[in-house]
């Protein structure tokens, strides 16, 4: 196409970051909200732009970026990543609702590294050079680190954030050289990963390369035992923020798009140990949540279990495994994302998300309270709902290529649903015990439309996957024929 969609879509809301600053602060999230409804549009013309019978990577813009070291400004979409555009500006444009009047000081600073964050969120869905994947992936931490270090909900923020910004630096280290290694292992050095899934890398130089990528993505996804910033973060950082970062699995993605497809011999030898890991990390993390008080901790380990499962199915390497890990991944956007919207919406009424301080809560709060049922209902699996798609293709993948496995899964699952239903029970049941839970307000009219959109679409996509599924299905094949060739 002439006109670079993709390139408009990601560099969007950075043009908007820098905007911001010439404008008066009482205009500053008014603009914000349209260039994330601009976002939004752009990333929806991508979406009907895309034909999933065409060609498995489409939309290609690419430009000589470093001659010397033939680096190259790639950008392209394949059926995998292509809806988890529109995805990420749904979640950011959520985000923004949650936490619109919840920066008492230096908004534009604020925003501005909220829409910086969402054009490195969609440069990592759209790039396929790998140094321009990097730069990208390194480029996220920087927002992050000063939105939850600043803008945090509790005394030890700094501290969270600071933790934070050191793994996920030093996660990035395997990263960087496994991308060197594949560069350099070619007789004219390339970062392209078109030209590089084309090539049969030498079985050693895939060890390394799955074994780096592996550990780099494990950090983000997270698997166990990687996973302790997430608790952390999610009860220093307001919902909002959190939303984001466990609604996007772009650990999950990572090794989707690099880690198997790039060493695929490996993967097919070392298959256990991507469904041990899956597998260790969902019971962790179901029996995680059984441990906690905390409504936003409990969420944050009941998601680390369910990305446990995504990794099982991969490990599968079929692709049926591949489409329901992206399917569950995109329901993440939708019922994780919009539960911790709804659990920010809760923290600013009442001052906590702990069942101690709560109790009571559906009475003064009744749409909340069910909003963010439906939410865990969808997280948990619910058929009817968008997560239960998903989870029954991973399932069904891990019961046919690691049965042991695949049965501790539906074990942990339920463990998991229980806890859930045990949290929000002692929250929003029971007598109101604190003067703020009782004369909490209900969602605003601008709240309801969040609280519509998640509902509207969390149980669309469980009754009807078919589109999003037929999108996802050729290059999912694809992925699944290039592992096992």
């Amino acid at each position: 196409m002439s006109l670079p969609l993709l390139s408009l879509l990601v560099f969007l809301p950075l043009v908007g970051a820098l905007l911001l600053w010439l404008l008066p602060v009482r205009a500053v999230r008014h603009a914000v909200a349209l260039v994330m409804l601009l976002t939004l549009l752009l990333s929806t013309a991508v979406l009907l732009a895309y034909d999933p019978a065409g060609a498995r990577f489409q939309l290609v813009e690419r430009s000589l970026w470093i001659a010397s070291l033939n680096v190259h400004y790639l950008l392209a979409v394949d059926g995998i990543s292509v809806l988890f555009l529109p995805a990420t500006a749904l979640l950011f444009l959520g985000s923004l609702v949650a936490g619109w009047n919840s920066v008492p000081d230096a908004p534009r600073l604020h925003f501005s590294l909220l829409l910086l964050f969402q054009t490195v969120t969609l440069g990592i869905f759209c790039t396929l050079d790998t140094v321009l994947f990097f730069f990208f992936w390194e480029l996220s931490l920087v927002p992050l680190y000063f939105l939850l270090g600043r803008w945090g909900v509790t005394a030890g923020c700094r501290q969270a954030a600071a933790r934070y910004f050191l793994i996920m630096l030093a996660g990035g280290i395997p990263l960087l050289i496994a991308f060197v290694m594949l560069a350099s292992s070619q007789p004219v050095p390339t970062f392209d990963l078109i030209t590089l899934l084309e090539v049969r890398l030498p079985r050693s130089t895939q060890l390394a390369v799955f074994l780096l990528c592996l550990l780099g993505f494990a950090v983000k996804v997270p698997l166990v035992p990687l996973h302790t910033w997430l608790p952390r973060f999610a009860l220093a950082a307001p919902g909002s923020l959190t939303a984001l970062l466990v609604g996007l699995k772009l650990g999950a993605f990572g090794l989707i798009r690099f880690a198997i497809p790039l060493a695929p011999d490996v993967a097919q030898n070392l298959h256990w140990l991507l469904a041990g890991l899956g597998t260790v990390t969902l019971l962790y993390g179901a029996v995680g949540v059984l441990g906690q008080t905390n409504l936003r901790v409990g969420l944050a380990y009941a998601s680390i279990c369910h990305v446990g499962l995504a990794v099982l199915g991969l490990a599968a390497l079929s692709a049926q495994g591949v489409q329901g890990a992206v399917s569950l991944l995109l329901s993440f956007s939708v019922a994780t994302g919009g539960g911790f919207i709804l659990l920010e919406f809760l923290r600013q009424r009442t001052g906590s998300t702990d069942i101690n301080a709560l109790g009571g809560a559906a009475k003064t709060m009744p749409l909340l309270a069910s909003g963010f049922l439906i939410c865990g209902l969808a997280g948990v699996g619910m058929p009817g709902t968008s997560s239960f798609p998903g989870e029954f293709l991973l399932i069904l993948a891990a019961l046919q290529s690691h049965t042991g496995a695949g049965m501790a899964a539906l074990f942990g699952l339920s463990i998991a649903a229980g806890a859930f239903l045990a949290l929000y029970r002692q929250a929003f049941f029971g007598p109101v015990r604190r003067r703020e839970v009782a004369e909490a307000q209900d969602l605003r009219p601008r709240e309801w439309l969040v609280l519509v959109a998640l509902i509207v679409m969390i149980v669309g996509i469980g009754i009807y996957p078919g589109p999003w599924i037929d999108i996802v299905r050729p290059a999912s094949e694809a992925w699944a024929a290039g592992v096992r060739r």
